[in-house]
């Protein structure tokens, strides 16, 4: 098992937070997203797959696991943690990841940064199949020029009613807009993790 990263108490709602393909659980965005939630009264706890613990362990770049080993390593996780109720989610494939475990046990919620609704430049392969089977709320924080599932790309989407969505204004897949768009990176992080600090305070106490 990886070595956990956990910022929070205990005794607070706890969100298993899943990093995306490339980036490990310690990247800038979520250390930024987890110091974020915890200063909000959330317990969270980071881990690595194990192709990302090979990573850091030889230096050398490597693809991601197959979906089997991914979720059986969340799995793993999970009951290593034994925490009643969490919520489950991540970043990009980590946030694909945690909805597609949730098709098969039961949790309070989902949280998702940046889905990837399709691979880079393949718009026509896109991964909802299994939204249909999620009986919990999911929360996914989108930007609306994300390159791998924008605005207008979901818009044509037939998602669940449970489905919802924070979009921000010309954020790309880690919710930064361009300069020129007036917005900023950090007002978009800062409005994303209220949001989900919110979501999760929410279904953990219905």
């Amino acid at each position: 098992m990886s070595k956990l990263m956990i910022n929070g108490d205990e005794g607070c709602p706890t969100f298993v937070f899943a990093h995306g393909a490339g980036a490990a659980m310690d990247s800038d965005f979520m250390e930024t997203v987890a110091l974020g939630l915890s200063a909000q009264g959330i317990r969270v706890v980071r881990f690595e797959f194990p192709y990302m613990q090979q990573k850091r362990e030889t230096g050398k770049r490597r693809p991601p696991d197959r979906q089997p080993i991914l979720l059986d390593y969340f799995r793993e996780v999970l009951d290593e943690l034994q925490v009643e109720n969490p919520v489950i989610g991540g970043k990009s494939m980590g946030g694909r990841m945690a909805t597609i475990l949730a098709t098969e046990m039961s949790v309070p919620g989902i949280a998702v940064f940046g889905y990837p609704f399709h691979a880079l430049g393949k718009p026509e392969k896109v991964r909802i199949d299994h939204f249909c089977q999620l009986s919990a709320p999911v929360l996914i924080c989108q930007g609306e020029r994300d390159a791998m599932g924008n605005q207008s790309d979901v818009a044509q989407y037939r998602l669940p009613e449970q489905v919802r969505f924070e979009w921000y204004a010309d954020g790309d897949h880690d919710l930064k807009p361009r300069k020129a768009s007036g917005y900023t990176h950090q007002a978009h992080l800062d409005h994303a993790i209220n949001r989900v600090s919110q979501f999760i305070h929410e279904v953990t106490s219905a």
